[in-house]
């Protein structure tokens, strides 16, 4: 018989020490809700929740209904369980703190409520993205301010992310290593069904925007070249090109089969620091792309080790097989 969810996370207590009761209870809340939202996003048109809002993200992104429904369902299923210090969203501009009348806990959530959202009206695979951190020693007993949040990826105690797909997954490290969980969608429990995920080093896919080409930089110009020059170019080998357009699922890709994943920064003014957010969206993939034997940079730098400025901010990403980042991490290097 698999392993529940609930198994899985109390055993990792018992051996390692490392998912006290109330991050466990943060945990499964967080999984809870992803349920929730799976129901949501499997109803669709039936559910009248396809199509924009009339609203806008702090993004300045046209929001879409689901994008409002997931939001409000992680707010409201996890301020009151008493694990949280505060919450904050890549849809919210500040902060999400803890009403007065619940309990407050020593962690910090962050997450992207609905990845992909722009492809949930053409049923593509989108998904839930979230963080947890630590509240500072010195912030404990407050409520907690933007500057708590700001913390660099290697303070992360948990990332994952829930996919929508053909099955519904969870994905998820407690810093020992990849697992994921499949929806068992005629009980209800999340169901242990990978238990080590590792990325293979070395790849012949991957997934970028080809679109923007006349943008990009030459770091990742010459390494596309190189790419599509196949077997008889300086790289020995003939690639395939996967793009999805919705991280959760690309990332999901890769980490069962392997791959460089790339929305890096390029001339564009817009984009010149980055396309993705650090808080919400990258530092949690590097996260578990580590974990699972990957590498993740900005460019010429680890993600993860990345100061963060303000909630939102942007950055470039390139991840995945760990020898094709380094190799574009190179060219970043040689480029400065």
């Amino acid at each position: 018989m698999k392993k529940n969810l609930t198994q899985y996370l109390i055993e990792q207590e018992r051996q390692t020490q490392s998912v006290p009761t109330e991050l466990r209870l943060l945990i499964e809340t967080i999984a809870r809700t992803c349920k929730a939202i799976a129901q949501a996003v499997n109803k669709g048109a039936l559910g009248n929740v396809l199509g924009s809002q009339d609203t806008e993200n702090v993004q300045g992104e046209i929001q879409k209904k689901l994008d409002v429904i997931s939001n409000q369902m992680l707010l409201d299923a996890n301020e009151w369980i008493g694990c949280l210090a505060g919450m904050a969203s890549e849809e919210m501009e500040l902060p999400h703190p803890i009403p007065a009348h619940y309990p407050t806990g020593d962690y910090l959530l962050l997450f992207d409520p609905l990845d992909g959202s722009s492809n949930i009206d053409v049923n593509v695979s989108i998904g839930t993205i979230f963080s947890i951190l630590r509240q500072p020693e010195a912030a404990k007993g407050r409520v907690a301010t933007e500057q708590d949040f700001l913390q660099a990826g290697t303070q992360q105690v948990a990332a994952g992310y829930a996919v929508y797909g053909p099955q519904t997954m969870l994905i998820l490290s407690i810093g020992q290593g990849v697992v994921g969980f499949t929806l068992d969608r005629e009980t209800g429990s999340w169901l242990l069904t990978q238990e080590s995920i590792r990325i293979p080093e070395e790849t012949q896919e991957f997934a970028i925007n080809m679109s923007n080409m006349r943008h990009w930089e030459a770091p990742v110009k010459r390494y596309i070249d190189e790419c599509l020059a196949g077997k008889e170019g300086p790289l020995g080998k003939n690639y395939n090109t996967r793009w999805i357009a919705s991280m959760v699922a690309d990332v999901h890709r890769i980490l069962n089969r392997g791959g460089i994943f790339m929305y890096p920064r390029d001339h564009r003014e817009s984009v010149r620091h980055g396309k993705l957010r650090l808080m919400y969206e990258a530092n949690p993939m590097s996260f578990l792309v580590e974990q699972a034997g990957g590498a993740s940079v900005d460019g010429s730098r680890r993600i993860l080790d990345l100061q963060p400025e303000h909630l939102h901010q942007r950055t470039g990403v390139i991840l995945g097989s760990k020898k094709e980042v380094e190799r574009l991490q190179k060219y970043h290097q040689e480029a400065n």
